[in-house]
């Protein structure tokens, strides 16, 4: 595991909603873009600064305000200058359709190979979350690439974290056998790979041993379909299904759901991804309160990409202070920011779907 990660008290929360923050949004007019709630941000170090790239709220439209992703830099990673105006957010443009009016969500950030910056982010029209990709040299003009998978446009798909490998402060991302990898999904956790970064291919299995082990066959995979076929999109025929890497776990801070967190990192023990776990009302963790959002973590095989050689039994990171414990929605860390800074890891996460804060563990 990374850490053991200390939460840093005297600065947190780091970053809050501001009123004052006043933006002309094209498709609203002016609006305070980040006056209710910011929270679930991403992390990089670029020249030696931090910024975060965080999701901002507003309190307009039906989705309980509408998401912009804003953008803010830190010469200690500790306090926050905030730019004026989001950084990527619903426009009318060709990608209006997945991203209004809910808004653009829960970005993760890593750098490609070439140098540019590469963020995944969930796209949400108000009825169903994709997946997208945009692109920066800066990390202020993003160009929006669409949807991660578009031969998959009617799948619900959240949470988009790339294997990356550490360059001094930088997580980069790394081919695995001459592809990229990714971790995604919301409920399960599944796994992509990329040629360009830009279009993800799901990793898919044949259909019949999903059936075989439905159907209670002796040696069958282990595997439960999180769709039906026919809701796959084309890429996915009669013979091909999803491959959950991990499913929630019953008497668990993860009975309910799982998700990716921040870039998988690959160390020299393997593949190492944050993640998030959400605690059911009842055959949950009864140490933790129903609906509970904790952080554990996960070590993956590189030369297998979907098979899980370590998993967390309890979170190492949960709601024990007071904004953690009461917001939006009460509860909540949810971690999307992980860089490497100086000697130490920072790992920004969200606290009740309200505001920012930070956790600091050796390098």
């Amino acid at each position: 595991m990374l850490g053991p990660f200390t939460k840093l008290d005297d600065v947190n929360p780091v970053l809050g909603p501001c009123a004052d923050s006043r933006w002309s949004c094209s498709l609203a007019g002016e609006v305070a873009w980040e006056e209710k709630d910011v929270f679930n941000p991403a992390a990089v170090v670029r020249d030696g600064i931090v910024h975060l790239l965080y999701r901002a709220e507003d309190t307009v439209g039906r989705h309980l305000g509408t998401s912009r992703i804003g953008l803010a830099s830190s010469v200690d990673g500790r306090v926050f200058t905030r730019s004026a105006a989001p950084v990527l957010y619903p426009a009318d443009d060709a990608h209006r359709v997945f991203e209004w009016e809910g808004g653009t969500e829960d970005p993760r950030v890593c750098c490609s190979e070439e140098g540019d910056y590469v963020m995944t982010y969930t796209a949400y029209d108000g009825v169903k979350a994709r997946l997208c990709v945009a692109t920066s040299s800066d990390l202020r003009s993003w160009t929006k690439h669409g949807l991660a998978f578009p031969s998959m446009p009617e799948v619900w798909g959240k949470a988009g974290a790339i294997v990356c490998r550490v360059e001094d402060e930088r997580l980069v991302a790394t081919r695995l056998g001459g592809r990229y990898w990714m971790y995604w999904g919301e409920s399960y956790i599944f796994a992509a790979t990329s040629d360009d970064l830009l279009t993800w291919t799901p990793v898919v299995h044949p259909l019949e041993s999903a059936k075989a082990q439905q159907e209670g066959m002796p040696n069958a995979p282990d595997y439960e379909p999180r769709w039906q076929p026919h809701e796959l999109g084309h890429l996915a025929s009669e013979r091909e299904a999803l491959v959950a890497v991990i499913r929630p776990r019953s008497g668990r801070f993860d009975s309910v759901l799982v998700e990716p967190g921040p870039p998988a990192v690959l160390t020299s023990d393997g593949i190492v991804l944050l993640y998030h776990g959400k605690n059911a009302l009842s055959g949950g963790d009864s140490s933790f309160p129903a609906y509970t959002y904790g952080v554990g973590q996960l070590l993956l095989d590189p030369c297998d990409p979907t098979a899980v050689l370590a998993r967390s039994v309890e979170p190492f990171l949960y709601p024990d202070r007071e904004y953690e414990i009461t917001g939006q929605v009460g509860n909540v860390t949810f971690a999307e920011g992980l860089v490497p800074f100086g000697d130490r890891w920072l790992l920004y996460y969200g606290t009740a779907d309200s505001k920012i804060a930070v956790a600091s563990a050796p390098r």
